[in-house]
């Protein structure tokens, strides 16, 4: 596990308190935005940040996510500009910040070249949804060698005993799918509560959190009950989507709307207007 990752989950352990991870896609909904938005998230109480690599085919996506990353592949974003994006946030925030996406374009760009620029420009961890730890020993392999922590994922229907075996080799956390469907999917937080209790009893050796369809703090205090966080992507993609096509609102009540709604997930109360959806 990267250092920063390490000291953050031995900080919120310490504290008993659920880390949560704030998804964004790379260069939406431009690329001016990226860089300001992240620090905003950042700011307003992300623990760890997950910047979307975008790809032209996103399959566990679902609407809003599947459209942040055409917006963003279609005003030319490219993994040169997600890392250059990482680089200058690193300038000035010790966040943790893990890379999320898919293999093909790591492929693309080389894996021990992306790993070693990924690792420079100071990227903590790599979560790659459409790679199963099976297919995953380059990557991990250069990924570790880079310092780069290496996320698997688990789902509903996974067994209890793939469960340990992901555990074992995961380098960062392990992410728990709720559902077996999309990103953004509704979820109903008493089905997913026994799987959740499942994979607590088997993962011994990394933090568990819980990801796709939380969309309230409510949603993130159950869930938590039996992980060690949870993070949300489609709801706060969706609000910023929101916001920038709203022509009346200037940056920075938008920035401020973000930063508002961050709050709110992170311990609820009320959120303004302008964040509601």
């Amino acid at each position: 596990m990267s250092e920063r990752l390490a000291l953050l989950f031995h900080r919120l352990k310490q504290r008993q308190q659920p880390a949560m991870g704030l998804f964004l896609t790379s260069g939406f909904p431009h690329p001016e935005a990226s860089l300001p938005l992240l620090h905003t998230l950042a700011e307003a109480g992300a623990d760890f940040l997950e910047l979307g690599m975008p790809f032209s085919d996103p399959l566990a996506e679902g609407k809003p996510i599947q459209r942040a990353s055409e917006v963003a592949l279609a005003q030319g974003i490219t993994m040169q500009d997600t890392l250059q994006t990482v680089a200058r946030f690193r300038t000035q925030s010790e966040v943790p910040l893990l890379l999320m996406g898919y293999y093909n374009p790591i492929l693309r760009y080389g894996i021990k070249t992306f790993c070693m620029d990924a690792k420079e420009a100071g990227v903590d961890g790599l979560i790659i949804a459409d790679l199963p730890p099976e297919e995953a020993g380059e990557l991990h392999q250069e990924a570790t060698a880079a310092g780069l922590a290496m996320v698997y994922l688990i789902a509903p229907n996974t067994p209890d005993e793939r469960i340990r075996t992901i555990d074992t080799l995961a380098t960062g956390f392990v992410y728990a799918v709720s559902v077996t469907g999309l990103t953004g999917s509704s979820i109903q937080v008493q089905a997913v509560e026994p799987y959740l209790q499942r994979a607590r009893r088997h993962i011994q050796k990394n933090p568990l959190l819980v990801g796709f369809g939380i969309k309230s703090p409510e949603d993130a205090r159950r869930l938590s009950a039996y992980t060690d966080g949870y993070i949300v992507g489609s709801a706060l993609i969706q609000k910023i989507e929101n916001l920038w096509q709203d022509a009346v609102l200037s940056e920075g009540e938008r920035l401020q709307s973000v930063r508002e709604f961050v709050r709110y997930l992170k311990v609820g109360g009320h959120v303004s207007h302008e964040t509601s959806s």
